[in-house]
This record gives C-alpha cells, sequence and structure tokens, in this order.
C-alpha cells in the first residue's frame, strides 16, 4: 500500500494481519518486497511492514541527491504515519545503515533494533569508490550488473538449491531505477556514523554472514562494539543476503524482535 507523509509517498509492504510491529528496511537497489515470505512466517508473526526507500518500489523520489540521514528521516516519518508507538526495526544492507542512523537520531520511534550485513561506515576511501559503483549503477544494463549482484547476495550453494528466490531478488533489481540506485550508491559513499553509534539506546542485534564480502564482518563487530549492550551473531557460510539466505536465523531474530 501507499503510505501519505509530510516527507512524500512511501511503499510499504505489509506482511499478515498483524498490527505493525516491526519496520524493515531493504538492501540497495531492491524493495520492501524483498521480504516476502522470509523467516517461515516469522515477518506475518511480527506485524512487519516493507519500506521502500525513496526512488526504490513504489516510493516516490523528486530526483534530487539524497543522504542516508534522509532515508532515516523517511522512515520516521513512515513510523509515525502507520504505528500507534514505537516499533521494531530491522534493516539489511543499505537498510542496516539506514537503521542505525534512525535509532540514533529518533529512539523515541524505535523500540529494538536489527543490524544484518550493514556497515556505519565504508571507510576512508568510500566517496570515490562508491561513486565509481553509482557510475555503473546508472549507465550499466542491469541485466548486465546481475552476475556482480548474484555473487555477492548468495553463495553458490544457494544459488543452486534456491534459484527461485534468486531470481525473484533479481527481478525485483532489475526493476529498480538505475538513477535511484546510483542515488543511493553516493548516499552510502556519504555515510560515517561510527560516532553515533553510542546513543543507540535500543536493544541490538547485529547479524552477519561470515562470507559476506560486502560488508564483512568486522564492519558487523566495529557496530556490535559502539552500541551499548549489542549481541553479535555470524552466520557461517553466508554471504550478503544472510537473512535470506539462512532462514533459521529468524528464530533468533524473532525472539529479539519480540522481547
Amino acid at each position: 500500500m501507499i503510505v501519505e507523509t509530510p516527507r512524500g509517498r512511501f511503499g510499504v509492504h505489509f506482511a499478515g494481519d498483524a498490527a505493525p510491529g516491526v519496520l524493515a528496511l531493504h538492501p540497495l537497489a531492491l524493495s520492501g518486497a524483498v521480504w516476502n515470505g522470509a523467516g517461515d512466517g516469522a515477518t506475518a508473526r511480527l506485524g512487519l511492514m516493507g519500506l521502500d526507500a525513496r526512488g526504490h518500489g513504489d516510493s516516490s523520489w523528486d530526483g534530487k541527491p539524497f543522504t542516508v540521514e534522509d532515508m532515516a528521516d523517511d522512515a520516521a516519518a513512515v513510523i509515525e504515519a502507520t504505528a500507534p508507538g514505537p516499533v521494531g526495526v530491522i534493516g539489511l544492507s543499505m537498510g542496516g545503515s539506514t537503521a542505525l542512523v534512525l535509532a540514533a537520531r529518533r529512539p523515541d520511534l524505535v523500540s529494538r533494533i536489527v543490524i544484518a550485513d550493514g556497515s556505519a561506515c565504508y571507510g576512508p576511501d568510500r566517496v570515490g569508490q562508491w561513486a565509481e559503483r553509482a557510475r555503473s549503477a546508472e549507465f550499466k544494463p542491469r541485466e548486465q550488473q546481475l552476475e556482480f549482484q548474484r555473487d555477492r547476495w548468495f553463495g553458490p550453494a544457494f544459488r543452486e538449491a534456491r534459484p527461485e528466490t534468486v531470481a525473484r531478488i533479481c527481478d525485483i533489481f532489475l526493476s529498480t531505477s538505475g538513477a535511484a540506485h546510483a542515488a543511493a550508491c553516493h548516499a552510502l559513499g556519504g555515510l560515517d556514523a561510527t560516532g553515533q553509534l553510542g546513543k543507540i539506546t535500543a536493544p541490538a542485534l547485529v547479524v552477519v554472514g561470515s562470507e559476506d564480502y560486502a560488508t564483512p564482518p568486522a564492519m558487523a563487530r566495529t557496530i556490535a562494539a559502539g552500541i551499548p549492550g549489542a549481541e553479535l551473531m555470524v552466520l557461517e557460510g553466508a554471504r550478503h543476503m544472510s537473512l535470506i539466505e539462512q532462514p533459521s536465523a529468524w528464530a533468533r531474530i524473532e525472539a529479539h524482535l519480540g522481547g
């Protein structure tokens, strides 16, 4: 459905009939539809609402540059428009970075948080590296970008065992605007939320795939060390889409968010 807010119109994917309880933020160049069917029913039990980031899925975008802070403020506006009080937040990849900033800026809206395969900062060369990725995202045909993406998202065993899931994620990627993808790349290049981690008061679970080379375990350890009381869970053998690749992780996630 479309949620109208003072910050624009946002696509939100509701899982099940439960009252909204968890806001889910998706990876780069995908949409809230990535969460459909995740966790063997956990998303429905949690009352998950998958938000489309600006320019992604069904969400509006004025075509101007934006930051991770802008996406965090968008998420805050959607929470205020849909939920009666603070909610759990789960973020994967770009969504994890957005969730960190949201929890630091608006602790009144976040009751608990899960950060999966995310980063607080992509390092000293991040601006140039993400600018290069932005050029590829905008000007290279999207079909030609898929091989790079699939290899980062999923290990070979999962790609062979679950081709239908891989194809579904690829279809979402193909439908995403290259211009919005590029703008989000620039946003991630400008991110350094390391100094904000200590401001996060929501109980935090940090998850990472042991074979994630997009946001490797060292980045997850930095996040877990920076958030007071945070727990770290490493999923052995998983790559960047760890929560899709290993649905068994959702038992721990559901316990954390439901707690």
